[in-house]
C-alpha cells in the first residue's frame, strides 16, 4: 500500500540520482564494448543481476517458482527483456550515446499505444495523444539527424535502439497483461534477468563474439556498475518507491532519464551536442512528461 499521495523531498532525490544512474548506463556500455563484447557484457549484467535478485528474494523468503500460473508469461518477458538489450547492447556502439539514451526512453509511449488496445479502461486521452505526436517529432527529428551524419552505421544503431525501446514497452504490456502483475516485483525481475542470461550467453556464442579482450580496473568497475548498481539496486529502488509514492507522479519524472543520458555524454564521450539534437530531446523529453502526466 502506499503511503504518500504526493513526492516528498527524499523521493525527489532517489529519483534524480537513479535518473543520473540510468542515464550514465549506455556511455558505461559503449566504453567497455573494446573490451567486452556486446552481447557477453548484456549476459553477464543479466546472469550476476538474477543471483544477486535470488540471494535477495531468499533473504526476504520470497518464493521463487511457485506453481500459480507464471512460468510461461515469465519465459516470455525474459525473451524480450533479452531482445531489448541485445539490440541495445549491439545499437549503442553505433550510434550517439546521447542519442541512444532519448530513442531507449520511447518505451513509455510504446506502452501508452499498446495499452490503449489491450488494457481495459486504459484509454488514450488528449494529454497524452499530444504528448505522442510530440515524442514522435522528436524521434523523426533524431532520424533526421542521423541521415546526415557522415558514417551510415550510426542510422542502423538508432534503428537498434528504438527497437530496444519497443521490446522494452512490449515487456511492459506482458507483465501488465499477466499474471505477473499480481506477484512481487522482485519475481517479476527475476525472471526477466535468469531467463534472458542464458539466452543472450548463447546469442553470444552463436554469432562469435570475441569475448572478453582485456581484464581492467575500469571493465571491473563497469560489470559492477551494470550488475549491482543498475540490474539490482536501481531497480529494487524503483520498485520500493512504487510500494509508496503514486505511480503517476513517479513516471513523470521518467522524462528526466533522456535528459541526464545527453548530459553525461556530452561530458565523459565530448560528443556534439546539434541544434536537432537539442529539439529532439525537448520534444521527446516533453512527451514522456504529458504521457505519463497525472
Amino acid at each position: 500500500m502506499k503511503t504518500n499521495t504526493r513526492l516528498d523531498s527524499l523521493a525527489i532525490i532517489i529519483l534524480a540520482i537513479c535518473s543520473v544512474v540510468w542515464g550514465t548506463q549506455q556511455v558505461v556500455i559503449k566504453l567497455t564494448t573494446p573490451d567486452v563484447s556486446p552481447l557477453l557484457q548484456a549476459g553477464l549484467r543479466s546472469g550476476g543481476g538474477a543471483i544477486l535478485v535470488l540471494l535477495w528474494m531468499l533473504w526476504k523468503r520470497i518464493e521463487v517458482f511457485p506453481r500459480d500460473g507464471t512460468l510461461w508469461p515469465g519465459l516470455l518477458v525474459g525473451l524480450l527483456f533479452a531482445v531489448e538489450f541485445a539490440l541495445f547492447y549491439t545499437g549503442v556502439q553505433y550510434t550517439l550515446a546521447s542519442r541512444a539514451g532519448i530513442l531507449l526512453y520511447t518505451a513509455p509511449f510504446w506502452v501508452v499505444l499498446g495499452a490503449h488496445w489491450l488494457i481495459p479502461g486504459e484509454r488514450i486521452k488528449p494529454i497524452q495523444l499530444v504528448g505522442l505526436l510530440a515524442a514522435f517529432g522528436g524521434l523523426l527529428v533524431a532520424f533526421k539527424d542521423s541521415l546526415h551524419l557522415p558514417n551510415p552505421d550510426e542510422l542502423l544503431g538508432d534503428g537498434m535502439v528504438l527497437l530496444a525501446g519497443l521490446a522494452w514497452g512490449a515487456t511492459t504490456l506482458a507483465i501488465k497483461t499477466s499474471k505477473l502483475a499480481r506477484i512481487d516485483a522482485a519475481r517479476t525481475l527475476f525472471y526477466q534477468l535468469a531467463y534472458s542470461a542464458p539466452l543472450l550467453f548463447g546469442l553470444s556464442l552463436l554469432l562469435n563474439e570475441e569475448g572478453v579482450r582485456m581484464w581492467s580496473g575500469f571493465v571491473i568497475g563497469s560489470l559492477a556498475f551494470q550488475i549491482v548498481g543498475i540490474a539490482f539496486i536501481s531497480y529494487l529502488i524503483w520498485f520500493w518507491l512504487l510500494r509508496n509514492y503514486p505511480a503517476g507522479r513517479l513516471s513523470a519524472f521518467s522524462f528526466l532519464t533522456p535528459l541526464m543520458s545527453v548530459v553525461v555524454s556530452l561530458l565523459w564521450l565530448n560528443e556534439p551536442f546539434t541544434p536537432t539534437l537539442a529539439a529532439a530531446l525537448l520534444l521527446v523529453g516533453g512527451g514522456i512528461y504529458m504521457v505519463n502526466r497525472p
